[in-house]
């Protein structure tokens, strides 16, 4: 049996939380191998919404056992919340698996976190100020604290003290904040330990053993593709690896046993926070999908950028992520509009590029060439077979399959969890 990747093919929001939780009773394993609590999916089951920012999806589907994996940053006290909020609602979360070797959110990293964006000014990248980048600079530096630190109060003591020589410094000297001192911050950490023993083991082991049994793990990506560390839109992206590859090393499965790389795209495109955006709108079109669309975040409530579908990207994390299936998410939105454009290619300084650009300048300069496809009136969200959609809502599916280097094996007509045409299983 496999072990699948779910992806985000733009800069996130693209709906990976229904993917998830529409292949969620058909895997065994749901895992989340990067990002912490600066993202957020949102799951809607009958009439009941879940807004999930640290946890997997996977937690809301009976039986599926869901792994918070070693690539995951973790804040302790957002993690207990959640799972309380769960708890209340009725959600069985006892499955829970949490890898000792995922780094821990200090408060002193969040403090860091939001100080260095107000420092910045106008340079700031947009990050959510929850720790998540100074957090996986401490990992990168060899001073982070991991969750089986928790464990032994001297370790974790000393790591506490060897990242507040420096970082105490920096906050008192050039910020004028004062820190939590290590016994403050030892002391708001060891307070988790108990509750958190039980989740903890190697998840890693965990995993290739339930594959070994033949059992399906589903790998759930935070953030997105153009979020990626290493190949989205530098430097306003996210501190941990978004894409394919990152699902390996944020899980412990090695890339043989990855069968299946399925991208989440937005029938149109949307991002948060700073940076370069092609086909981004700045007019009642934006607002509309904006409007329409819900769009606005699930961990920080700010309105998401709008634009139009950019096949340029598309076809770029389909080369990145190796993709097998793209998901159509939020086809619906786009019902009422006489025109629908899509970006085929970019102008650069009079120069056609049909793949994303080399460097960020031109990127950032990129102007987006569109081809206009026809729209359609009809209330699609009741459509459960490509047949049942209107010929220009086929259409549309068909010519950006056609432009993204994959075939579109589902498309999301609506918010709930049966609100999906799917024209090829996906398991």
């Amino acid at each position: 049996m496999p072990a699948i990747a779910i992806i985000g093919a733009q800069w996130g929001d693209e709906g990976k939380g229904k993917a998830t939780d529409l292949l969620g009773s058909r895997v065994d394993y749901v895992v989340k191998f990067n990002g912490g609590n600066n993202a957020g999916h949102t799951v809607v089951i009958g009439d009941e919404k879940y807004a999930l920012h640290l946890l997997p999806s996977g937690i809301l589907s009976p039986g599926v056992t869901p792994v918070i994996g070693n690539g995951v940053v973790v804040d302790l006290a957002v993690l207990f919340e959640e799972l309380d909020a769960l708890i209340a609602r009725g959600v069985d979360v006892s499955l829970l698996k949490v890898s000792a070797n995922a780094h821990v959110i200090a408060d002193y990293n969040r403090t860091i976190d939001k100080v260095t964006e107000r420092f910045l000014g106008s340079r700031r990248i947009g990050t959510t100020g929850r720790g998540i980048g100074p957090t996986y600079a401490d990992k990168m530096n060899r001073i982070g604290i991991r969750i089986q630190d928790i464990f032994d109060e001297k370790i974790l003591a000393q790591k506490v003290e060897g990242a507040l020589d420096l970082k105490g410094q920096i906050l008192t000297k050039i910020y004028n904040r004062r820190p939590q001192t290590v016994e403050e911050t030892v002391e708001e950490l060891l307070a988790y330990a108990e509750r958190l023993r039980p989740m903890v083991c190697d998840t890693g082991l965990l995993l290739n053993q339930a594959l070994d049994r033949g059992e399906t793990v589903l790998l759930e990506a935070g953030q997105a593709t153009l979020l990626d560390v290493d190949h989205g839109t530098y430097p306003f992206v996210t501190s941990s690896s978004a894409t394919s590859g990152g699902a390996c090393t944020g899980s412990g499965i090695p890339p043989t046993r990855l069968d299946q790389v399925i991208a989440i795209v937005k029938a149109y495109t949307t991002r948060v926070g700073e940076g370069p955006f092609p086909t981004e709108l700045h007019d009642d079109n934006g607002e509309h999908l904006r409007k329409v669309g819900a769009e606005y975040g699930t961990t920080t409530g700010r309105p998401r950028r709008c634009g139009w579908y950019d096949a340029v990207i598309a076809r770029y994390a389909a080369r990145v992520n190796g993709v097998t299936d793209f998901v159509l998410t939020k086809l619906d939105v786009l019902t009422g509009l006489e025109k629908v454009p899509v970006c085929v290619a970019y102008d650069v300084d009079g120069v056609r590029h049909d793949e994303m650009p080399v460097n960020q300048s031109d990127f950032h300069h990129a102007v987006p060439i569109y081809e206009y496809l026809d729209g359609w009136w009809e209330d699609i969200s009741d459509a459960r077979e490509f047949s049942d959609l209107p010929v220009n809502a086929q259409r549309y599916v068909e010519a950006v399959e056609a432009m993204s280097g994959a075939r579109i094996s589902a498309v999301g007509v609506g918010p709930s969890r049966a609100a999906t045409v799917v024209r090829h299983e996906l398991i």
